[in-house]
């Protein structure tokens, strides 16, 4: 049996060494082996670096297509996947979790990607930060791609969708990534990378894999990279000291093992509690870095959720994961089987469920395969053993407490975590636990009966919310939606004028130059639309009985519109005012363009701001300025964000805001 192949600058390359073997965890068999030999990793960095220039070319919305299309050629392949991590020692379900989690979130990126994200390559962060007095000199953040390669650095416990939650926020961001994945999975993941490559769905470069022995990768990393980890704390914490990484200021992120916690309420619902325990207990064996390792209950509770726990730890079937009912199948491999033994014998403890030396492993060979018991003990929270070692494996401590402060001080001896969950009815021990502990949890569930109905659980990250936490668990973020994204670029502060805000953006910067050609704005397609196209209609008197009228018209008859003597004593207004309403209503119709054209709908306002009083007897005009213009990629529209500036007779705005329409690509004929 060959070790398994690299992909390195655009070819796939075989080792010549024989390898190390990788055994089924269920049945010890042989099923693949791992290079010891290294690659040229300056090599594939500068290939990744130059080709690199074709992915930041490409537009959020275009990277953001391709993983939709990357996603659905993977799932045709989902089969022979599950297959593959069945020899993980995964059963059903939790290769459905790797998997499954993993082509979801390529679909989550996608969809921010073309929701939340423009059709450009460049990310417009804030608002204009003036500078000056006067408006001439300006600042505004952006966010530009890297010139670099994502370096990832994987766990063995979620071989697909470890690298795929770190692909997926780099592509969107025009990084391409170089994969290193953990032996002992290192197949999956091959195979994975294999059906990426044989897709040809993305550009040449954009991905790149190493089953080899890391040796010198980090030394040709540069300023430009972004090395990211999942892992073991202490490797963390060796990598994160590299010299290469302090002498180039390498990003980095690490997503480390933590000792996560539930805290059971006084008033928390048992089965929830139970449910989420066992469950983080037995899914993929106990080898997620986001399994609760610490539970913490009430102290007059502990005798109630002990039996609980025992009975259900009863029902779960320990086995191969192709035998019928089994519910939790083998750790990854015999090695990590003693490891958690090892650790087993340092945290101590009473063993009040399970056997760590021994399990009847159903349709297997416990001895052959990396077979092992659930365990649950009994332990000391006042000790430090239970907030220090961690049992990577099907094993967690159950520990009393006596009050709210009391267990948000066991949660925090924990040294930062990924995830904690806190299991009440109460809203007011909920706030107490969660500002309490969140100083030391990137995630927080919160589970009530309510939320129950709708939660993915506690060992569940999103894509859309942030997974990483502070101290132990690396101090680093994954995921959390576009914020991944654009940690994943360089943001940059930008001074200069209007004018040269406007071309550095593309979008229209107050006091740049607006274009009035005679031709109303509405009536150019999205091709012929340029920013700073721009229309001034008015002035339109507001009379008084403007005011009545839209007042019984709409039933808003708040005294500062309808009586003059409490309006007069208001010290923001000294009179009657306009609706702020009525103001934007009258704007549109002095802006608009009434017949069927390129503009097709109007779907919302943004940053409405009312800034001056509008009384009786004021005349308004309205400037209406194409401030960004943003095409869809699969539709034959796209969205125009207008600046919008509504002034009296004085030429003081009194009102400010974005109108948003879809327009055209082409006018219709």
């Amino acid at each position: 049996m060959s070790p398994l192949r690299s992909y390195l600058a655009g070819a796939w390359h075989t080792p010549s060494d024989q390898g190390v073997p990788l055994h089924d965890a269920v049945t010890g068999a042989e099923v693949a082996r791992f290079s010891a030999e290294g690659a040229d990793y300056a090599a594939a960095l500068a290939y990744g670096r130059r080709h690199g220039a074709a992915l930041r070319e490409l537009t959020f919305h275009q990277r953001a297509a391709l993983l939709k299309a990357l996603a659905s050629h993977l799932r045709e392949h989902r089969e022979e996947l599950y297959a593959l991590s069945a020899h993980t020692g995964a059963t059903r379900a939790d290769s459905r979790i790797d998997v499954d989690g993993g082509l979801g979130t390529l679909l989550a990126y996608s969809s921010k990607g073309r929701r939340e994200l423009p059709n450009a390559t460049l990310y417009v962060d804030g608002e204009v930060e003036p500078l000056g007095r006067t408006g001439a000199f300006l600042g505004r953040h952006v966010h530009t791609p890297l010139h670099g390669v994502a370096v990832q650095i994987n766990a063995f416990n979620f071989p697909v969708w470890g690298p795929l939650e770190k692909l997926a926020p780099a592509f969107v961001a025009g990084l391409p990534s170089l994969i290193k994945p953990a032996p002992q999975t290192a197949y999956l993941t091959a195979r994975l990378v294999e059906l990426i490559v044989e897709s040809g769905i993305l550009p040449e470069g954009a991905v790149q894999l190493a089953c080899a022995d890391p040796g010198d990768l980090l030394d040709h990393l540069t300023e430009q990279d972004v090395l990211s980890f999942t892992g073991s704390a202490d490797t963390a914490r060796r990598l994160r000291a590299h010299p290469r990484l302090l002498e180039r200021a390498v990003r980095f992120n690490a997503e480390a093992d933590s000792l996560n916690c539930a805290i059971l309420g006084p008033d928390g619902d048992l089965d929830l509690y139970v449910n989420e325990l066992v469950t983080e207990m037995t899914v993929k064996a106990g080898q997620k870095c986001t399994a609760i390792r610490r539970a913490f209950v009430p102290r007059d509770r502990l005798d109630e959720v002990t039996e609980a726990v025992r009975a259900r730890l009863a029902d779960v079937v320990v086995g191969d994961p192709a035998a019928e009912g089994v519910r939790m199948g083998p750790l990854v491999s015999r090695q990590q089987r003693e490891e958690v033994r090892r650790s087993l014998k340092a945290l101590g403890g009473e063993v009040l469920f399970g056997d760590p030396d021994r399990v009847e492993a159903v349709g297997a060979d416990a001895e052959l395969g990396a077979f092992v018991s659930p365990v649950l003990l009994l332990g000391d929270p006042e000790r430090p053993e239970p907030h220090e070692v961690e049992a990577f494996g099907p094993v967690s401590t159950l520990m009393p407490y006596d009050s709210a402060e009391q267990v948000v001080d066991y949660a925090a001896r924990g040294q930062g975590s990924l995830v904690g969950s806190v299991v009440t009815e109460d809203p007011a021990f909920a706030r107490e636990v969660v500002l309490g502990a969140a100083p030391w949890h990137g995630r927080l569930l919160v589970l009530d009966r309510t939320a129950a109905k709708e939660s993915t659980g506690h060992g569940s990250p999103m894509p859309a919310l942030v997974h990483g936490g502070p101290g132990r668990a690396g101090g680093g973020e994954e995921l959390g939606g576009v914020r991944a994204i654009l940690h994943l670029m360089q943001r940059t502060a930008v001074q200069g004028s209007p004018a040269t805000l406007t071309a550095v953006t593309g979008r229209w910067t107050p006091g740049a130059d607006r274009t009035d050609d005679g031709v109303h704005p509405f009536r150019k397609s999205l091709a012929e639309l340029k920013i700073g196209d721009s229309v001034t209609a008015g002035p339109r008197p507001v009379t008084l009985a403007d005011v009545e009228h839209f007042a019984e018209f709409t039933g808003d008859t708040f005294y500062a519109h309808m009586d003059e003597e409490a309006a007069a004593a208001n010290p923001l207004f000294g009179g009657r005012v306009a609706h702020g309403y009525l103001v934007v209503s009258f704007a549109a119709g002095l802006f608009v363009s009434p017949e069927p054209g390129p503009v097709l709908a109007n779907y919302g306002l943004e940053n409405l701001r009312f800034l001056t009083p509008v009384k009786p007897g004021d005349e308004l005009t309205v400037t209406l300025t194409a401030k960004q213009v943003n095409p869809r990629e699969n539709a034959d529209y796209g969205e125009v964000r207008w600046d919008t500036d509504v002034v009296n007779q004085d030429g003081a705005s009194v009102a400010k805001y974005d109108v948003l329409t879809l327009v055209a690509k082409e006018t219709p004929r």
